[in-house]
């Protein structure tokens, strides 16, 4: 089973509860940014390299596997061009 990982609280939970269920879990963190180093750190919610850390951090406390797979370009593609102005000129949504 795949848990996606966010690097919060809630996604890591939720890969816990499977793990105690007895699934076979491996972790995954969606990279959508296309230069995540760019982002200050402390802005949670979505896409700084503290994220994947912290998600990285609770795949192995549970000793499960971890992958992070970089979906920028796709993100970009499919998600922020096809936005409307007003949303681009604006914070995105988180993901």
């Amino acid at each position: 089973m795949l848990a996606a990982m966010s690097g919060g609280v809630d996604s890591a939970v939720a890969a816990a509860r499977a793990v105690e269920a007895g699934h076979d879990v491996t972790g995954v963190h969606l990279a959508l940014a296309r230069n995540p180093q760019t982002y200050r750190t402390g802005a949670r919610g979505c896409c700084t390299l503290e994220d994947a850390r912290d998600a990285r951090r609770a795949a192995d406390v549970l000793g499960i596997p971890f992958y992070v797979w970089d979906m920028a370009d796709r993100f970009h593609a499919d998600v922020v061009t096809t936005s409307s102005p007003s949303t681009r000129a604006g914070p995105y949504p988180e993901p």
